[in-house]
């Protein structure tokens, strides 16, 4: 079996937040969802657990922190610029925060910075390894 990671996140309002996922490009799993959690897959190795927070407390007793904190920032790979930010559109556009931190432009790497309706933090970036391999050598 390959090595997968499921990033599980405590959502206030579960359909919300799997449209607002599938609005950035996930899909859901419906194998894994029910009515307490939604499984919105990203790619082959990552899948996102949206889990209501009755769910989430039968994982653990720490609180749940408040949508204005930030516990992790989850970078995720895009093909392009353009995606970059049609990724920050779209969550705009669908519950989130566009832009919740200045955009960085390294010329070989892209990112923009959203939230989701939940305030966890993502961060879409594009980076060219041809690019960056020319600026290191």
């Amino acid at each position: 079996m390959p090595r997968m990671i499921f990033v599980n996140l405590p959502v206030a309002d579960l359909p919300a937040s799997a449209a607002f996922y599938t609005a950035l490009g996930f899909e859901n799993n419906p194998r894994f969802t029910d009515d307490t959690a939604a499984c919105m897959v990203w790619s082959e190795a990552i899948s996102v657990m949206l889990l209501t927070h009755e769910k989430w407390r039968t994982f653990t007793s720490r609180p749940i922190p408040p949508p204005t904190a930030s516990e992790v920032l989850l970078a995720i790979s895009l093909d392009s610029r353009a995606a970059v930010d049609a990724m920050n559109a779209a969550a705009a556009a669908h519950g989130g925060n566009a832009d919740i931190n200045p955009m960085q432009d390294l010329g070989f790497m892209y990112n923009r910075n959203l939230a989701d309706p939940d305030g966890h933090v993502w961060e879409a970036m594009w980076m060219d390894p041809a690019a960056m391999s020319a600026a290191a050598g």
